[in-house]
């Protein structure tokens, strides 16, 4: 046979997949569109047992598609989604390819809130991106629709290989217990006295076995009649230095915001040391308000998310909360919390920054009360005045937080929101890849 012949045979072939499976697949899997229009591209990709789903795009942005596949339940509260998908020409990952389960009552009606799994995840050698979510079961729920779409991609291309629901246990709780300081330094001479003081408020927090203690804005600053030039010092060094004996004393982490110089530039910065007493990172305020402009600081320009053993954390500062852009950020780069060190701010802000991430976000003030939102904006714990005071909450990270219109909103940010490019670090979504094996 010669190579033209073959070349015939084989685009005949993927022709010929094309047309079968634009109305059934193997395994009970059928190909839907909403309109003929913009109808995307089915193909089945047949290797000798297996086969793998493709969708590809119609050369418009609009074009849009969709495998699906009713199952019954298991016998569980809880189920796992897991597959594996390949892309390539896809602009956004968590916004084109869309992988869901929508729940089917005993009347064959759909329920609301649908589930979405995240699938912007890393891209193991081969190209492969292994999805994995656990979800509870509806109560009135009997059978699932699992759906694998590509849509709003005019050349991208995605294949999906061995998706499957499966029985699962319940996920296990991701609890960290969360402490915040209300304490503003009055009349201090030096800033080690600053330091003295939030050092006896840490020591109480960990005698009460906080996780996580967040100090404010600037505390080698406060109350001394000092400028932000003079109190600047190197990250890590001599106050980095101090905190991480205290938090290494107290087995715990703790975030304070300090004054940074680093050769001719100086900052505002937030830094994370962690159990043992060590820097693990910081973060540099990238939002300045004039006052801090005019008395010599930079801004930062990198949003850096940090692993603890309970979640991934960010950090944000004060004048920061003023735009949505910086907490974005985090939550894209997977943030499951966020911590900000502020002088004094307005509380709607706060609220917002947790509302529209669906993050839990966590302040610690001197004009401001301190306080814990959780991702519904609500204050889980606030303290009732500006005095001196600890406050804790705990929380569970692998508890989602279902809206009563919208289910778990944060699993559809990334997919109903507007373009972005898709980030070096994929977007997580916290609590879906909990129960993983």
């Amino acid at each position: 046979m010669s190579a033209f012949t073959v070349s015939i045979v084989l685009v005949l072939t993927a022709f010929a997949a094309s047309l079968h499976a634009s109305e059934t697949a193997p395994d009970g899997w059928k190909f839907v569109t909403i309109r003929d229009e913009t109808a995307a591209k089915p193909a089945v990709q047949q290797n000798g047992g297996s086969f793998g789903l493709v969708i590809s795009g119609n050369g418009q942005g609009i074009s849009d598609g969709r495998w699906v596949k009713r199952v019954p339940l298991p016998s569980s509260s809880f189920v796992k989604f897991t597959g594996r998908y390949r892309a390539a020409d896809v602009e956004m990952a968590a916004r084109n390819v869309i992988a869901s389960v929508v729940w089917i009552d005993e009347q064959d009606k759909e329920l609301s809130h649908p589930e979405f799994a995240a699938t912007s995840v890393p891209a193991d050698a081969d190209g492969w991106r292994h999805v994995v979510a656990v979800y509870r079961v509806p109560e009135k729920a009997r059978q699932a629709q699992i759906e694998l779409r590509l849509r709003w991609s005019a050349n991208g291309r995605v294949e999906w290989r061995d998706v499957k629901l499966s029985a699962a246990e319940p996920p296990a709780p991701r609890r960290a217990k969360l402490a915040t300081v209300n304490h503003r330094p009055r009349g201090g001479k030096s800033a080690q006295e600053n330091l003295d003081q939030f050092a006896k408020l840490i020591d109480e927090a960990g005698s009460n076995k906080a996780d996580i203690i967040l100090l404010p804005e600037a505390i080698t600053l406060i109350g001394r009649g000092a400028n932000y030039l003079g109190s600047a010092e190197p990250i890590p060094g001599p106050s980095t230095e101090f905190l991480g004996k205290a938090a290494k004393k107290n087995n715990a982490y703790v975030i304070a915001g300090l004054l940074e110089r680093d050769g001719k530039a100086a900052y505002n910065t937030s830094v994370l040391i962690g159990r043992d007493g060590k820097l693990i990172g910081k973060y540099r305020k990238v939002c300045l308000p004039r006052a801090e402009i005019d008395g010599g600081l930079a801004p930062g320009n990198e949003y850096p998310v940090f692993d603890t053993d309970f979640g991934r954390i960010g950090m944000m500062i004060c004048w920061d909360v003023s735009y949505p852009e910086v907490a974005r950020e985090l939550a894209v780069a997977g943030a499951e919390i966020i911590f900000m060190p502020i002088w004094g701010g307005n509380e709607t802000l706060c609220r917002a920054r947790a509302i529209e991430n669906q993050v839990p976000l966590v302040i610690s003030g001197y004009d401001i009360r301190s306080a814990i939102y959780d991702a519904a904006g609500e204050p889980v714990v606030q303290a009732p005045s500006t005095d001196t005071t600890i406050i804790y909450a705990e929380i569970d990270l692998n508890q989602p937080m279902n809206w009563k219109w919208h289910g778990n909103w944060r699993s559809r940010i990334w997919l109903e929101g507007p373009v972005r490019k898709d980030p070096a670090e994929p977007i997580a979504a916290a609590g879906q890849a909990a129960g993983a094996d």
